[in-house]
């Protein structure tokens, strides 16, 4: 459950989010009171396996889907009781692909600004469509354009009424790499302009890359809520791998202690220690390695990645 402090109530939050429920007929519960506070001109990135309730729960937000019980507000409005007002604060890019295949770039983005009561702005228009590397295809027919160039007009379009809040599912699904990075920098040059970004993504390198915040969702419940940073620093561990020779069939007796394994093969011993920890134990058992007689031919470290540790969070949570 996330901590008592994560759940009150903050008042330069942009969206709020108390107690949020949501069971489906037939009784499944896709949301089991969710609370968080997101603050303006954060990013902040939601992980969690299919069907954790990240979907669910920006569709509430976003007034497609009704919550069972609590409360959401965007900006200070309910997104149920004045939803109009909330949802002309919201920019959505949906994780699927809707868009009109024959019309061209730049009408289906005016269009989608006029459905928000907007008055014409081409000059915002042709900003977003550059920003986005769509000018030059802006008479183009959407049908002509590649699923990743879809997408970018998905974005112009949900940036076409000047949200506050854009929400991404899956920004850069289907993707390929070039582009994804490019996506990056458009998102990181949003938050330079103090739009707040929700995101959801399957990769996690996204994640560690453009959030300034991590939350970890899973089977309708928010495991925690933490600085990305932060917590890369509070529970993430080093691997130390040294190699020897000669290779073992066992560990001696020297050597057996928490967080030291002999890898497949017996050239390898492996040790897991946490970073955050007063000693590491490296040193002493580097010493016990060569007083066992052994050789070390070479060593290496690897810092644990936010993967690591979501996997840990998820696996914790399904027990």
């Amino acid at each position: 459950m996330v901590p008592a402090a994560n759940r009150e109530i903050n008042v330069t939050s942009i969206v709020s989010i108390e107690g949020l429920k949501k069971t489906y007929a037939g009784g499944f519960e896709a949301l089991k009171g969710i609370d968080l506070e997101i603050e303006e001109g954060e990013v902040l990135a939601l992980l969690g396996p299919n069907g954790a309730g990240k979907t669910t729960l920006i569709s509430i937000v976003c007034g497609i889907a009704m919550p069972s019980a609590g409360r959401v507000t965007v900006g200070g409005h309910d997104v149920v009781r004045d939803f109009r007002a909330a949802r002309n604060l919201i920019g959505l890019v949906p994780q699927e692909l809707h868009v009109e295949a024959f019309e061209t770039v730049i009408s289906t983005v005016r269009f989608s600004r006029g459905l928000f009561g907007k008055k014409a702005d081409d000059a915002l228009i042709e900003q977003i469509l550059k920003d986005l590397s769509l000018w030059d295809k802006r008479d183009s027919r959407i049908m002509a354009l590649s699923g990743g160039m879809k997408r970018r007009v998905m974005i112009a379009k949900a940036l076409s009424h000047e949200p506050r809040v854009l929400f991404l599912d899956e920004p850069t699904a289907g993707v390929d790499v070039e582009l994804r990075q490019s996506m990056w920098d458009v998102m990181r040059a949003l938050k330079e302009r103090g739009v707040t970004i929700i995101l959801t993504t399957h990769y996690i390198e996204e994640a560690e890359a453009m959030a300034d915040r991590v939350g970890v969702i899973n089977k309708g419940e928010l495991l925690l809520v933490e600085q990305t940073e932060t917590l890369m620093r509070r529970m993430g561990k080093k691997t130390l791998t040294v190699d020897i020779e000669p290779p073992l069939e066992a560990l001696p007796p020297s050597l057996a202690r928490a967080g030291v394994e002999l890898a497949p093969g017996g050239r390898q011993i492996v040790y897991t220690y946490d970073t955050a920890a007063e000693k590491t134990g490296i040193t002493d058992l580097l010493a016990d390695i060569r007083a066992a007689g052994l050789h070390l031919v070479d060593l290496n470290t690897r810092q644990s990645s936010l993967e690591d540790i979501f996997v840990g969070l998820v696996t914790e949570s399904a027990q």
